[in-house]
Protein backbone atom coordinates (compact mmCIF):
# COMPACT_ATOMS: atom_id res chain seq x y z
CA UNK A 1 0.00 0.00 0.00
CA UNK A 2 1.36 3.31 -1.28
CA UNK A 3 2.27 5.39 1.61
CA UNK A 4 1.48 9.32 1.99
CA UNK A 5 4.57 12.00 3.17
CA UNK A 6 3.08 14.48 5.47
CA UNK A 7 4.76 17.19 8.07
CA UNK A 8 4.10 17.18 11.82
CA UNK A 9 4.74 19.99 14.14
CA UNK A 10 6.49 18.69 17.22
CA UNK A 11 5.44 21.53 19.17
CA UNK A 12 1.35 21.47 18.91
CA UNK A 13 0.95 17.98 16.66
CA UNK A 14 -0.48 19.93 14.06
CA UNK A 15 -0.22 18.57 10.19
CA UNK A 16 0.63 19.84 7.38
CA UNK A 17 1.05 18.03 3.37
CA UNK A 18 4.46 20.02 2.96
CA UNK A 19 7.08 21.85 4.93
CA UNK A 20 6.46 24.98 6.94
CA UNK A 21 9.23 27.32 8.35
CA UNK A 22 6.57 28.48 11.03
CA UNK A 23 3.83 26.50 12.30
CA UNK A 24 0.44 28.45 11.77
CA UNK A 25 -0.96 27.32 14.82
CA UNK A 26 1.88 27.50 17.48
CA UNK A 27 3.71 29.73 15.62
CA UNK A 28 6.80 27.85 16.68
CA UNK A 29 9.90 27.90 14.17
CA UNK A 30 11.10 24.95 12.54
CA UNK A 31 9.38 22.42 14.20
CA UNK A 32 7.62 20.72 11.08
CA UNK A 33 9.29 16.95 10.82
CA UNK A 34 8.61 14.60 7.80
CA UNK A 35 6.53 11.65 8.68
CA UNK A 36 4.66 8.78 6.96
CA UNK A 37 1.08 8.54 6.78
CA UNK A 38 -0.84 5.37 6.56
CA UNK A 39 -4.37 5.72 4.62
CA UNK A 40 -7.35 4.94 6.69
CA UNK A 41 -8.69 1.64 6.48
CA UNK A 42 -12.11 1.03 7.38
CA UNK A 43 -12.74 -1.89 9.13
CA UNK A 44 -14.98 -5.19 7.76
CA UNK A 45 -18.09 -6.47 9.94
CA UNK A 46 -16.13 -9.61 10.41
CA UNK A 47 -13.30 -7.76 11.51
CA UNK A 48 -14.68 -5.60 14.02
CA UNK A 49 -14.60 -6.65 17.62
CA UNK A 50 -17.57 -4.25 19.21
CA UNK A 51 -20.93 -3.39 17.99
CA UNK A 52 -22.92 -0.69 18.04
CA UNK A 53 -26.21 -1.33 21.18
CA UNK A 54 -29.76 -0.11 21.92
CA UNK A 55 -29.17 2.21 24.51
CA UNK A 56 -32.06 0.21 26.09
CA UNK A 57 -30.34 -2.82 26.17
CA UNK A 58 -27.12 -1.63 27.46
CA UNK A 59 -26.33 -2.22 31.41
CA UNK A 60 -26.17 0.76 33.84
CA UNK A 61 -23.89 -0.42 36.32
CA UNK A 62 -22.63 1.51 39.52
CA UNK A 63 -18.85 2.41 39.28
CA UNK A 64 -16.87 0.25 42.24
CA UNK A 65 -15.22 2.75 44.13
CA UNK A 66 -12.24 2.79 46.60
CA UNK A 67 -13.13 4.59 49.40
CA UNK A 68 -10.05 5.81 51.04
CA UNK A 69 -9.82 6.93 54.53
CA UNK A 70 -9.31 10.91 53.59
CA UNK A 71 -12.70 11.97 54.13
CA UNK A 72 -12.45 15.07 53.04
CA UNK A 73 -10.67 13.51 49.11
CA UNK A 74 -13.41 11.50 49.53
CA UNK A 75 -15.61 14.28 49.19
CA UNK A 76 -14.19 16.25 46.60
CA UNK A 77 -14.44 12.83 44.12
CA UNK A 78 -18.00 11.79 44.78
CA UNK A 79 -17.62 8.82 47.48
CA UNK A 80 -14.09 7.87 46.50
CA UNK A 81 -12.26 6.84 43.45
CA UNK A 82 -13.72 4.69 40.74
CA UNK A 83 -12.17 2.23 39.77
CA UNK A 84 -12.08 2.60 36.27
CA UNK A 85 -11.15 6.07 36.16
CA UNK A 86 -8.37 8.63 34.87
CA UNK A 87 -7.95 11.69 37.40
CA UNK A 88 -5.90 14.68 36.72
CA UNK A 89 -4.90 16.69 39.73
CA UNK A 90 -3.20 20.01 39.18
CA UNK A 91 -1.50 22.23 41.39
CA UNK A 92 0.89 25.53 42.01
CA UNK A 93 4.55 24.30 42.79
CA UNK A 94 4.68 23.73 46.64
CA UNK A 95 1.15 23.49 47.20
CA UNK A 96 1.47 19.48 48.23
CA UNK A 97 -0.06 17.96 45.38
CA UNK A 98 2.74 14.68 45.28
CA UNK A 99 2.45 14.79 49.37
CA UNK A 100 -1.17 14.10 48.97
CA UNK A 101 -1.47 11.60 46.40
CA UNK A 102 1.47 9.73 49.02
CA UNK A 103 -0.67 9.87 51.48
CA UNK A 104 -3.59 8.59 49.48
CA UNK A 105 -1.40 5.60 47.85
CA UNK A 106 -0.53 4.84 51.79
CA UNK A 107 -4.14 4.70 52.43
CA UNK A 108 -5.26 2.67 49.61
CA UNK A 109 -2.63 0.35 49.95
CA UNK A 110 -3.29 0.16 53.30
CA UNK A 111 -7.09 -1.88 52.67
CA UNK A 112 -5.04 -4.75 50.27
CA UNK A 113 -4.51 -2.42 46.85
CA UNK A 114 -1.83 -2.74 44.75
CA UNK A 115 -0.16 0.67 44.18
CA UNK A 116 2.55 1.97 41.57
CA UNK A 117 3.83 5.28 42.21
CA UNK A 118 5.83 6.48 38.85
CA UNK A 119 7.21 9.29 39.37
CA UNK A 120 9.65 10.92 36.45
CA UNK A 121 11.13 14.33 39.01
CA UNK A 122 12.23 12.74 41.94
CA UNK A 123 14.51 9.87 42.43
CA UNK A 124 13.29 6.87 44.10
CA UNK A 125 15.38 7.90 47.61
CA UNK A 126 13.42 11.09 47.59
CA UNK A 127 10.02 9.70 47.32
CA UNK A 128 11.24 7.08 50.00
CA UNK A 129 12.22 10.16 52.38
CA UNK A 130 9.39 11.92 52.02
CA UNK A 131 7.07 8.40 52.98
CA UNK A 132 9.59 8.11 56.30
CA UNK A 133 8.11 11.76 57.13
CA UNK A 134 4.70 11.75 56.52
CA UNK A 135 3.73 7.68 56.40
CA UNK A 136 2.83 5.66 59.32
CA UNK A 137 2.72 1.77 59.07
CA UNK A 138 3.64 -1.20 55.96
CA UNK A 139 4.60 0.33 52.98
CA UNK A 140 4.43 -3.39 51.24
CA UNK A 141 1.53 -2.70 48.88
CA UNK A 142 3.68 0.07 47.24
CA UNK A 143 6.24 0.36 44.23
CA UNK A 144 7.77 3.04 43.34
CA UNK A 145 9.58 3.32 39.75
CA UNK A 146 11.48 6.35 38.67
CA UNK A 147 12.11 6.63 35.00
CA UNK A 148 10.95 9.36 32.50
CA UNK A 149 9.65 6.48 29.86
CA UNK A 150 6.22 5.40 29.71
CA UNK A 151 6.97 2.37 27.83
CA UNK A 152 8.59 1.40 30.74
CA UNK A 153 6.11 2.37 32.96
CA UNK A 154 3.65 0.51 31.14
CA UNK A 155 5.68 -2.46 31.13
CA UNK A 156 5.95 -2.11 35.08
CA UNK A 157 2.17 -2.13 34.88
CA UNK A 158 2.02 -5.68 32.97
CA UNK A 159 4.26 -6.93 35.45
CA UNK A 160 2.72 -5.51 38.87
CA UNK A 161 -1.15 -5.57 37.99
CA UNK A 162 -1.46 -2.41 40.52
CA UNK A 163 -5.01 -1.47 41.09
CA UNK A 164 -4.02 2.21 41.02
CA UNK A 165 -1.56 3.91 39.39
CA UNK A 166 -0.45 7.17 40.28
CA UNK A 167 1.73 9.24 37.85
CA UNK A 168 4.00 11.99 38.94
CA UNK A 169 3.42 14.08 36.38
CA UNK A 170 2.41 13.56 33.03
CA UNK A 171 4.34 16.60 31.53
CA UNK A 172 7.65 14.72 32.58
CA UNK A 173 7.16 11.18 30.42
CA UNK A 174 7.70 10.29 26.84
CA UNK A 175 6.95 7.73 24.89
CA UNK A 176 9.74 6.17 22.48
CA UNK A 177 7.60 6.15 18.86
CA UNK A 178 7.18 9.79 19.06
CA UNK A 179 10.01 12.10 18.73
CA UNK A 180 9.43 14.70 20.80
CA UNK A 181 10.22 16.62 23.87
CA UNK A 182 9.11 15.81 27.45
CA UNK A 183 5.82 18.24 27.52
CA UNK A 184 4.84 18.52 24.82
CA UNK A 185 1.79 18.14 23.29
CA UNK A 186 2.08 15.27 21.61
CA UNK A 187 3.92 13.43 24.00
CA UNK A 188 1.44 14.54 26.35
CA UNK A 189 -1.08 13.57 25.15
CA UNK A 190 -0.14 9.64 23.73
CA UNK A 191 0.87 9.20 26.86
CA UNK A 192 -2.12 10.16 28.18
CA UNK A 193 -4.17 8.54 25.97
CA UNK A 194 -1.99 5.19 26.70
CA UNK A 195 -2.92 5.52 29.99
CA UNK A 196 -6.38 6.11 29.27
CA UNK A 197 -6.39 2.38 28.00
CA UNK A 198 -4.75 0.59 31.03
CA UNK A 199 -7.77 2.30 33.00
CA UNK A 200 -11.04 1.37 30.83
CA UNK A 201 -9.86 -2.06 30.11
CA UNK A 202 -12.92 -4.09 31.06
CA UNK A 203 -11.37 -7.20 31.61
CA UNK A 204 -8.84 -5.15 33.80
CA UNK A 205 -10.06 -1.90 34.73
CA UNK A 206 -7.33 0.18 36.92
CA UNK A 207 -7.63 3.40 38.42
CA UNK A 208 -5.09 6.43 37.44
CA UNK A 209 -4.42 9.57 38.93
CA UNK A 210 -2.39 12.14 37.14
CA UNK A 211 -0.29 15.29 38.32
CA UNK A 212 -0.60 18.01 35.90
CA UNK A 213 1.63 20.76 35.80
CA UNK A 214 0.26 24.44 36.27
CA UNK A 215 0.89 27.22 34.13
CA UNK A 216 1.49 31.09 35.10
CA UNK A 217 -2.14 31.46 33.95
CA UNK A 218 -3.52 28.59 36.64
CA UNK A 219 -4.21 25.95 33.98
CA UNK A 220 -3.03 22.87 33.15
CA UNK A 221 -0.12 22.90 30.95
CA UNK A 222 -0.67 21.43 27.73
CA UNK A 223 -4.32 21.01 25.46
CA UNK A 224 -7.07 21.80 26.64
CA UNK A 225 -8.27 18.10 24.96
CA UNK A 226 -6.25 16.57 27.94
CA UNK A 227 -9.08 17.99 30.36
CA UNK A 228 -11.59 16.63 28.09
CA UNK A 229 -9.92 13.30 28.04
CA UNK A 230 -10.06 12.90 31.73
CA UNK A 231 -12.93 11.56 34.29
CA UNK A 232 -12.07 14.15 36.71
CA UNK A 233 -10.09 17.24 36.53
CA UNK A 234 -8.84 18.16 40.79
CA UNK A 235 -7.63 21.15 41.75
CA UNK A 236 -5.28 22.25 45.13
CA UNK A 237 -5.56 25.54 46.13
CA UNK A 238 -2.84 26.53 48.35
CA UNK A 239 0.10 28.79 48.81
CA UNK A 240 3.48 28.31 50.31
CA UNK A 241 4.08 29.17 53.84
CA UNK A 242 -0.06 29.09 53.97
CA UNK A 243 -1.51 26.25 56.07
CA UNK A 244 -4.78 26.35 54.30
CA UNK A 245 -5.50 23.45 51.20
CA UNK A 246 -8.91 23.54 49.22
CA UNK A 247 -9.54 20.87 46.74
CA UNK A 248 -12.18 21.08 44.10
CA UNK A 249 -13.18 19.78 41.19
CA UNK A 250 -13.58 21.34 38.29
CA UNK A 251 -15.21 18.90 36.20
CA UNK A 252 -16.32 15.06 37.50
CA UNK A 253 -17.96 12.70 35.76
CA UNK A 254 -18.15 10.49 38.65
CA UNK A 255 -20.05 12.95 40.99
CA UNK A 256 -20.41 16.99 41.81
CA UNK A 257 -18.45 19.60 40.70
CA UNK A 258 -19.39 22.32 43.92
CA UNK A 259 -17.87 20.13 46.62
CA UNK A 260 -14.75 21.53 48.47
CA UNK A 261 -12.12 19.67 50.44
CA UNK A 262 -10.22 21.32 53.27
CA UNK A 263 -6.86 20.34 54.26
CA UNK A 264 -4.26 21.32 56.65
CA UNK A 265 -0.20 21.26 55.35
CA UNK A 266 1.93 20.50 58.32
CA UNK A 267 5.48 18.48 58.90
CA UNK A 268 3.06 14.80 58.78
CA UNK A 269 1.97 15.90 55.55
CA UNK A 270 -1.70 16.59 54.30
CA UNK A 271 -4.32 16.36 57.26
CA UNK A 272 -8.07 16.43 56.78
CA UNK A 273 -10.19 18.99 58.30
CA UNK A 274 -13.28 17.01 58.53
CA UNK A 275 -14.95 19.44 60.65
CA UNK A 276 -14.34 22.91 59.01
CA UNK A 277 -16.49 24.87 61.30
CA UNK A 278 -14.06 24.53 64.29
CA UNK A 279 -11.36 25.09 61.87
CA UNK A 280 -12.84 28.47 60.58
CA UNK A 281 -13.58 29.93 63.62
CA UNK A 282 -11.49 31.09 66.80
CA UNK A 283 -12.64 28.65 69.92
CA UNK A 284 -13.09 30.48 73.08
CA UNK A 285 -14.22 29.42 76.90
CA UNK A 286 -18.08 30.05 77.23
CA UNK A 287 -18.71 34.00 78.30
CA UNK A 288 -15.21 35.05 76.56
CA UNK A 289 -15.90 37.32 73.63
CA UNK A 290 -13.55 40.46 71.58
CA UNK A 291 -14.81 42.98 69.80
CA UNK A 292 -14.45 43.24 66.47
CA UNK A 293 -15.42 39.73 65.53
CA UNK A 294 -19.18 38.09 64.13
CA UNK A 295 -19.97 34.39 62.83
CA UNK A 296 -21.66 33.57 59.87
CA UNK A 297 -22.61 30.70 57.41
CA UNK A 298 -21.47 29.75 54.20
CA UNK A 299 -22.30 27.05 51.92
CA UNK A 300 -19.79 25.30 49.74
CA UNK A 301 -21.11 22.81 47.49
CA UNK A 302 -23.59 20.87 49.50
CA UNK A 303 -21.60 21.85 53.39
CA UNK A 304 -22.36 25.00 55.34
CA UNK A 305 -19.63 26.07 56.98
CA UNK A 306 -19.46 28.37 60.14
CA UNK A 307 -16.98 31.26 59.70
CA UNK A 308 -15.22 33.88 61.88
CA UNK A 309 -14.85 37.61 60.41
CA UNK A 310 -13.09 39.77 61.80
CA UNK A 311 -12.32 43.37 61.76
CA UNK A 312 -9.89 46.30 62.60
CA UNK A 313 -11.11 49.79 62.64
CA UNK A 314 -8.71 52.45 63.64
CA UNK A 315 -8.67 56.42 63.28
CA UNK A 316 -6.84 57.46 60.35
CA UNK A 317 -4.97 60.44 59.84
CA UNK A 318 -4.90 60.10 55.92
CA UNK A 319 -7.08 62.32 53.57
CA UNK A 320 -8.69 58.48 52.48
CA UNK A 321 -8.81 56.24 55.23
CA UNK A 322 -7.55 52.82 54.36
CA UNK A 323 -9.81 49.76 53.06
CA UNK A 324 -8.24 46.46 53.55
CA UNK A 325 -9.98 43.36 52.70
CA UNK A 326 -8.00 39.74 52.62
CA UNK A 327 -11.02 37.63 51.85
CA UNK A 328 -13.30 39.40 49.90
CA UNK A 329 -12.71 42.15 47.01
CA UNK A 330 -12.39 45.74 48.11
CA UNK A 331 -15.44 47.07 46.00
CA UNK A 332 -17.69 44.80 47.81
CA UNK A 333 -16.29 46.27 51.29
CA UNK A 334 -16.62 49.60 50.09
CA UNK A 335 -20.42 49.16 49.34
CA UNK A 336 -20.94 47.42 52.89
CA UNK A 337 -19.14 50.73 54.93
CA UNK A 338 -21.23 52.95 52.32
CA UNK A 339 -24.37 50.85 53.77
CA UNK A 340 -23.58 51.11 57.81
CA UNK A 341 -22.63 54.76 57.19
CA UNK A 342 -26.35 55.65 55.73
CA UNK A 343 -28.75 53.13 57.05
CA UNK A 344 -26.71 52.19 60.26
CA UNK A 345 -25.89 55.60 61.20
CA UNK A 346 -22.09 55.33 61.93
CA UNK A 347 -19.74 57.34 59.95
CA UNK A 348 -16.45 56.36 58.81
CA UNK A 349 -14.82 58.48 56.73
CA UNK A 350 -11.92 58.88 58.94
CA UNK A 351 -11.28 55.64 60.15
CA UNK A 352 -9.25 53.04 58.13
CA UNK A 353 -11.12 49.45 57.95
CA UNK A 354 -9.63 45.72 57.63
CA UNK A 355 -11.38 42.70 57.54
CA UNK A 356 -10.14 39.29 57.55
CA UNK A 357 -11.05 35.52 57.84
CA UNK A 358 -10.13 33.17 60.81
CA UNK A 359 -8.19 30.75 58.33
CA UNK A 360 -8.14 33.08 55.50
CA UNK A 361 -11.06 31.50 53.76
CA UNK A 362 -12.59 33.59 50.73
CA UNK A 363 -16.05 35.14 51.41
CA UNK A 364 -17.70 35.20 47.66
CA UNK A 365 -21.52 34.44 49.33
CA UNK A 366 -23.88 37.47 50.03
CA UNK A 367 -24.47 35.45 53.26
CA UNK A 368 -21.64 37.41 55.02
CA UNK A 369 -23.28 40.72 54.34
CA UNK A 370 -24.66 41.04 57.68
CA UNK A 371 -21.98 39.59 59.67
CA UNK A 372 -19.24 41.89 57.85
CA UNK A 373 -21.36 44.95 58.97
CA UNK A 374 -22.06 44.25 62.48
CA UNK A 375 -17.93 42.65 63.09
CA UNK A 376 -17.04 46.46 62.07
CA UNK A 377 -20.11 47.98 64.22
CA UNK A 378 -18.62 45.87 67.41
CA UNK A 379 -14.94 47.05 66.56
CA UNK A 380 -15.81 50.78 66.24
CA UNK A 381 -17.81 50.44 69.46
CA UNK A 382 -15.55 48.36 70.87
CA UNK A 383 -17.82 46.17 72.19
CA UNK A 384 -18.14 42.33 71.85
CA UNK A 385 -20.71 40.24 69.99
CA UNK A 386 -21.74 37.48 72.20
CA UNK A 387 -20.08 34.24 70.95
CA UNK A 388 -23.11 32.20 70.69
CA UNK A 389 -24.81 34.43 68.03
CA UNK A 390 -24.45 34.19 64.19
CA UNK A 391 -25.69 36.23 61.33
CA UNK A 392 -27.05 34.87 58.18
CA UNK A 393 -28.64 37.58 56.03
CA UNK A 394 -27.45 39.70 53.33
CA UNK A 395 -27.96 43.61 53.23
CA UNK A 396 -29.64 45.83 50.66
CA UNK A 397 -28.64 49.36 49.63
CA UNK A 398 -31.77 50.01 51.61
CA UNK A 399 -30.09 48.61 54.67
CA UNK A 400 -32.81 46.20 54.59
CA UNK A 401 -32.46 42.54 55.41
CA UNK A 402 -32.43 39.81 52.56
CA UNK A 403 -32.94 36.19 52.09
CA UNK A 404 -30.29 33.95 51.52
CA UNK A 405 -30.21 30.65 49.99
CA UNK A 406 -30.62 27.18 51.71
CA UNK A 407 -31.16 28.91 54.82
CA UNK A 408 -32.41 25.88 56.82
CA UNK A 409 -29.38 24.18 56.19
CA UNK A 410 -27.39 26.82 57.32
CA UNK A 411 -29.09 26.91 60.68
CA UNK A 412 -28.87 22.84 61.02
CA UNK A 413 -25.26 23.65 61.24
CA UNK A 414 -25.28 26.91 63.84
CA UNK A 415 -28.12 24.47 65.78
CA UNK A 416 -25.21 21.33 65.57
CA UNK A 417 -22.42 23.86 66.80
CA UNK A 418 -24.52 24.41 69.88
CA UNK A 419 -24.99 28.07 69.43
CA UNK A 420 -27.87 30.08 70.59
CA UNK A 421 -29.15 33.01 68.50
CA UNK A 422 -29.26 33.75 65.26
CA UNK A 423 -30.23 36.45 63.09
CA UNK A 424 -31.94 36.73 59.51
CA UNK A 425 -34.50 38.38 57.30
CA UNK A 426 -37.98 38.74 57.87
CA UNK A 427 -40.10 35.92 56.55
CA UNK A 428 -37.13 33.65 56.14
CA UNK A 429 -37.72 30.48 57.92
CA UNK A 430 -41.36 29.06 57.45
CA UNK A 431 -41.17 26.16 60.26
CA UNK A 432 -38.78 27.37 63.24
CA UNK A 433 -39.81 24.70 65.77
CA UNK A 434 -37.70 22.05 63.69
CA UNK A 435 -34.69 23.81 65.36
CA UNK A 436 -34.66 23.18 69.10
CA UNK A 437 -31.49 24.54 70.52
CA UNK A 438 -31.27 27.89 68.69
CA UNK A 439 -33.39 30.72 68.73
CA UNK A 440 -34.33 32.40 65.34
CA UNK A 441 -34.29 35.99 65.69
CA UNK A 442 -36.22 37.81 62.50
CA UNK A 443 -35.20 41.09 61.63
CA UNK A 444 -36.38 43.87 59.05
CA UNK A 445 -33.19 46.32 59.12
CA UNK A 446 -29.64 46.53 59.57
CA UNK A 447 -30.74 49.37 62.10
CA UNK A 448 -32.77 46.98 64.33
CA UNK A 449 -29.76 44.14 64.48
CA UNK A 450 -27.72 46.98 65.63
CA UNK A 451 -31.01 48.13 68.54
CA UNK A 452 -31.35 45.08 69.14
CA UNK A 453 -27.40 44.22 69.95
CA UNK A 454 -27.49 47.39 71.96
CA UNK A 455 -24.91 48.57 69.73
CA UNK A 456 -26.28 52.33 69.42
CA UNK A 457 -23.47 53.56 71.98
CA UNK A 458 -22.03 57.10 71.48
CA UNK A 459 -18.66 57.06 72.23
CA UNK A 460 -16.08 60.41 72.39
CA UNK A 461 -14.15 59.06 69.57
CA UNK A 462 -16.44 58.99 66.81
CA UNK A 463 -19.58 60.91 65.15
CA UNK A 464 -22.95 59.05 65.14
CA UNK A 465 -24.83 60.27 62.76
CA UNK A 466 -28.88 61.59 63.68
CA UNK A 467 -31.23 59.12 62.56
CA UNK A 468 -33.66 60.72 60.27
Amino acid sequence: MKTKVIYRCSNCGSESPKWLGKCPKCEEWNTFEESESQPRISASPSKRKTYPKKLSDVLAGNSDRIVTSIREFNRVLGGGIVKDSIIILTARPGAGKSTLLLQVADDVAKKGYKVLYASAEESDSQIKNRSDRILNGSKSNIWIYSDTSMNHVLASMEELDPDLIIIDSIQTFTLEEHNSRPGSPIQTMECANELLKVAKNSSRPRAVIMVGQMTKEDEIAGLRALEHLVDAVLILNGENGEELRAAWCSKNRFGSTGEIGFFSMTERGMLSIDNPSEFFMTQRAEGQSVSGSALTVIKEGTRPIIVEVESLVSKSFTPYPSRIAECLRKDQLNTLIAILEQRGKISLYDKDVVIKTTGGLQLKEQSVSLAIIMCIVSSVKDKAIPNDIVFVADVGLTGELKKVPAIEARIREIDRMGFKRVYVAKHTVKDTSRFKNVEIIELNTLYDVILALNMKVISKTETVMTQF
